[in-house]
């Protein structure tokens, strides 16, 4: 009877994953592949050989690596200063950095339109101090996807790789200084090393939630930079396609396990080449 109690624990979660997750999942999958004439992956062939369904697809890989870099960039420095401070700022530091989550995405992306528009901020402020002449277009370009798309989801890189810093004994740091190793060669040498998980982890959450988003990509790209997501709901809602519409979900799916695959074996050999040093 005991050997059957973890079963028992995980078979509520594992028919809540099946029914509303796996068979969904399946259910749409299916008429992509099993049509009329038999088994087939025409419409996927069609799908990545089509000049402008290619073009969505690399343009929301690119925006989605962009946005993964920058956010990993700007994001360990911030995590790193963060977990050093005392636990009174810590909390003031973390509150703020979680306040873009907390507010609605579509909100978030009209105060860019706002910022970024012809009679927006920056255009503003350019022609005022004699920089430009006439509004340059910041609006419904990729630039506009990856800057909405950075302020969304940097939290997120933040967060997790201030967990992991948090971690990281100030023994190890101290005994760095003590040694002589500068400030900066003390983060690259032993703080990049050691948050290396949290970097992995926060690169795949932020290119995951970048590749699959709609409302970022919608509003600051427009319709002549959309990408997948748009993309999918265009085929679905406004025309009505939902086989092709079936595909791009499938596609993105793949994508995002390939990715996140990916990311762990570099984490992975990243590990072992530190142990062989070590």
């Amino acid at each position: 009877m005991r050997k059957n109690v973890p079963y028992l624990i995980i078979a509520p979660g594992t028919i809540l994953l099946l029914f509303f997750m796996i068979l969904p999942l399946v259910n749409i999958i299916w008429p992509t592949i099993f049509t009329e004439t038999g088994a087939s992956l025409s419409a996927y062939t069609s799908f990545l050989t089509d000049d402008f369904n290619l073009k969505i697809f690399l343009r929301t890989i690119r925006v989605s690596v962009i946005v993964t870099l920058i956010s990993a960039v700007l994001g360990i420095p911030t995590a790193y200063f963060i977990a050093g401070v005392g636990k009174k700022w810590k909390s003031l530091l973390m509150a703020m950095t979680m306040f873009p989550l907390l507010t609605n995405s579509v909100i978030r992306s009209f105060a860019w339109i706002n910022i970024l528009g012809r009679t927006g901020v920056i255009n503003n402020f350019l022609i005022r101090i004699g920089l430009i002449e006439q509004p340059i277009a910041l609006l419904y370009t990729e630039f506009a996807i990856i800057i909405g798309s950075v302020y969304l989801f940097l939290p997120t890189m933040v967060m997790t790789l201030v967990g992991v810093m948090e971690n990281i004994e100030k023994e190890t740091l101290e005994a760095a200084e003590t040694l002589g190793a500068s400030p900066f060669k003390t983060f690259y040498k032993i703080v990049m090393p050691l948050c290396i998980p949290g970097v992995i982890v926060g690169s795949i959450l932020v290119f995951t939630g970048t590749l699959t988003a709609y409302t970022t990509p919608q509003l600051l790209g427009g319709n002549q930079n959309m990408m997948m997501a748009t993309f999918l709901y265009q085929k679905a809602s406004t025309l009505g396609d939902w086989t092709s519409a079936s595909v791009i979900a499938l596609i993105m799916i793949i994508t995002t396990l390939i990715v996140n695959k990916g990311l762990n074996m570099i984490a992975a050999r990243l590990d072992r080449r530190g142990m062989n040093h070590a």
